[in-house]
């Protein structure tokens, strides 16, 4: 357990630092190009209230050990020409927050840490390394971004970088692609990663309604009936904001942590799995990849919880075998989605390396996505409930509405009441869900072979988050959790692994296996 004076620490709000413009002798001053710098988006101001104090992680194995001086001139030539990352965030006298460049001493940023590469018990030192790093906030007189290098042999790596940002630096997708274009491929070192696009497949329509004279009826119809499930899933999911912001909460379940939860440190696990293994379930029942996704991760979730309730009850072992979980379990997930065009990976690669301009900043709105919780006789129920519910939220825009509101509150009431709003959301709700598309091909970082890349964050109010980060064949699970609500996160893990073990043996058992050379498309 964190010490009471740890977690006094984390609990103050991160004030950026406060400048004077005044040129009197004997007080501070800042020249020209400060007092002119760029204003913090309502956002990225945002994540500087004490309830929203969050950094986002990227642990990045390595298939060799890690060579610091490398890494060090790396980051000089791609992360640092990125303004956010050799910059300070300033309170001007008149209470504007500005970015303000400044010279970066890699030194403080690049934390080195030589061990016995062969050292025992490897995996656990790295996995309590972030434990005690989910502890502490970046030194407010530097910019927001650490790495520490670790060279130490894991189970799956010969060396790991753990990356920190600070929320208000950028959105999760932004800053990881951001971080992938620092990489080139293996197999062409001056190629930058191929990260697939969203694809959308295309009905086929039949040219014999084609050439029917009356298929214009039809389509006005269709048009009609389209727009009219738009507009009322807007409307209810408009509604289901607006009360859950009110008073509606989750059912309180073993997985939702307690008031205050975003101050207290964070146990990362993670496990990297066969992406293959998600396709083969993805193309049996013609959805997504983040369909299977969530699918697997609603029938871990009923898993464990299945047995935590069994837990409680008398007789244990013949609980276990039954179904202990209450009727009605309302459980959500916050979906934080950024509304802003994210740049691709070229265009960030050429802003560090041409000093070229590139869209960058968080327009964030909410999207509540409900989980269902329950046991169920055939395991690819859990998959084709995840489809109805994602094509159901495509369906809407909630996302817009949401980011709308908070805008609304923001410029009506200030940053204090956009900063609740945000909190009660998120506070009445369970966990974060996220999957995160990666480079299809095995990638370097500054020369080192990446392994594997397990995205996270902490300080959110959350007790429980759940990412999944595709890597070239390979799909890694992490679980960010308090380990005061949930100690046992090793096991729930492995069970949204054994989840998806259960549903690739349904598949293959009731016949469903397509034969398909596309396998590896995404």
């Amino acid at each position: 357990m964190e010490s009471e004076e740890g977690l006094r620490w984390r609990k103050q709000a991160l004030k950026p630092i406060k400048t004077k413009t005044a040129n009197k002798e004997g007080e501070d001053s800042v020249n020209h190009h400060q007092v002119e710098g760029e204003p913090l988006s309502p956002s990225a101001r945002l994540f500087h209230e004490p309830h929203f104090n969050v950094y986002i992680i990227a642990i990045m194995g390595c298939k060799t050990q890690i060579r610091p001086d490398v890494a060090k001139a790396g980051l000089v030539h791609t992360l640092l020409k990125h303004p956010r990352f050799s910059s300070l965030q300033v309170v001007e006298d008149g209470g504007e927050m500005k970015w303000v460049r400044t010279k970066v001493d890699l030194e403080k940023h690049v934390i080195v840490t030589e061990l016995d590469p062969n050292m025992d018990d490897a995996d656990q030192y790295v996995e309590d390394y972030v434990f005690n790093l989910s502890k502490s906030s970046i030194e407010k007189t530097q910019p927001m971004w650490d790495v520490h290098l670790l060279n130490v042999k894991t189970s799956d790596a010969e060396g790991v970088a753990i990356f920190r940002i600070h929320h208000s630096l950028g959105d999760g997708t932004s800053l990881m692609s951001l971080l992938l274009a620092c990489t080139r491929q293996i197999s062409d070192p001056q190629a930058l990663p191929t990260v697939p696009g969203v694809a959308y497949k295309k009905k086929k329509t039949k040219n014999a309604m084609n050439r029917s004279s009356g298929w214009w009826i039809w389509r006005c119809l269709i048009g009609f009936w389209w727009g009219w499930q738009l507009f009322w899933n807007t409307v209810v999911d408009a509604l289901m904001f607006m009360i859950t912001a009110l008073f509606l909460k989750d059912t309180e379940t073993p997985l939702k942590g307690p008031p205050g939860i975003e101050f207290t440190p964070r146990r990362i696990v993670y496990r990297t799995i066969s992406l293959d293994d998600i396709k083969l379930v993805k193309n049996a029942m013609n959805t997504t990849i983040n369909d299977v996704a969530l699918g697997i991760t609603q029938a871990g979730l009923s898993r464990y919880l299945n047995r935590k309730y069994g837990d409680s009850k008398k007789d244990d072992e013949a609980s276990k075998t039954k179904n202990n979980l209450p009727k009605k379990i309302r459980l959500r997930s916050t979906l934080l989605i950024n509304l802003r065009p994210t740049a691709g990976i070229q265009a960030l690669s050429d802003m560090m390396e041409k000093d070229t301009e590139a869209k960058w900043g968080n327009w964030i709105g909410y999207v509540l996505l409900p989980f269902t919780i329950g046991l169920r006789e055939d395991p690819l129920d859990y998959v084709r409930q995840a489809k109805a519910t994602i094509d159901r939220k495509k369906h809407s825009f909630e996302a817009i509405f949401t980011f709308t509101v908070a805008e609304l509150v923001l410029k009506i009431f200030g940053i204090k009441k956009a900063s609740a709003l945000s909190h009660s959301i998120l506070t009445r709700t369970t966990m974060c869900f996220s999957n995160l598309v990666g480079p299809l091909e095995e990638i370097g970082y500054y020369g080192h072979p990446m392994a594997y890349l397990a995205p996270t964050s902490y300080g959110q109010p959350h007790a429980l988050m759940i990412n999944f980060q595709s890597y070239s064949n390979k799909m890694t699970i992490v679980l960010s959790v308090d380990e005061d609500t949930i100690p046992d996160p090793k096991q729930l893990r492995d069970d949204i692994v054994d989840s998806l073990q259960l549903i690739k043996d349904a598949v293959i058992q009731k016949g469903l296996i397509k034969e398909d050379h596309n396998l590896n498309k995404i």
